[in-house]
């Protein structure tokens, strides 16, 4: 069973990764009104994934004989100037949630609840994938400047992104 602290933990953490999910879609909105469809398509797998996060602690809990409970979203960012700016942006959440499983993985230690340790240790790996792939994009963005050319090819590069659900058969070939 789930202590309490870290059943509540856990369950901000469920909060977490659906507004992020929720500001990775507005991200692919305003893309998508920029007519940068690649970039939409990759702010969309982005969104879907940390639905994905969402839910593999909502099972967690349940798992853990806990009790989810839902809060509220708060609404996202729905301007931006540039891409880069929507990346660079990208970059602070991903780094902001980060903090928040870095947080989350010191209580269980401080609890001595090897079993969240176990299932945070995915979460620890896959925030610096998240880190590292954002920051891929930001400084292909950089390098291109104000170049409508390099933009077009970022975005057709983009538009190939896979989701997590799409490539997880993938591993096995």
């Amino acid at each position: 069973m789930l202590s309490e602290k870290m059943q509540a933990a856990l369950n901000a953490q469920i909060n977490a990764e659906f507004h992020a999910s929720y500001l990775y879609l507005s991200m692919a909105a305003y893309f998508e009104s920029q007519n940068l469809l690649g970039f939409a398509n990759w702010m969309h797998k982005q969104s879907d994934e940390e639905n994905i996060h969402g839910m593999k602690i909502y099972h967690y809990i349940n798992g853990r004989r806990g009790r989810v409970l839902l809060s509220p979203i708060e609404g996202p960012k729905t301007e931006w100037k540039s891409s880069l700016a929507v990346f660079e942006d990208s970059l602070k959440h991903e780094q902001k949630v980060t903090g928040l499983i870095n947080k989350l993985m010191d209580l269980a230690i401080a609890e001595s609840d090897h079993a969240t340790i176990s299932f945070l240790k995915w979460f620890v790996d896959e925030q610096v994938e998240e880190e590292s792939n954002v920051d891929a994009v930001i400084q292909d963005l950089k390098r291109i400047g104000d170049a409508p050319q390099g933009l077009f090819i970022i975005d057709r590069e983009l538009a190939g992104r896979k989701g997590e659900a799409e490539t997880e058969g993938e591993d096995a070939t």
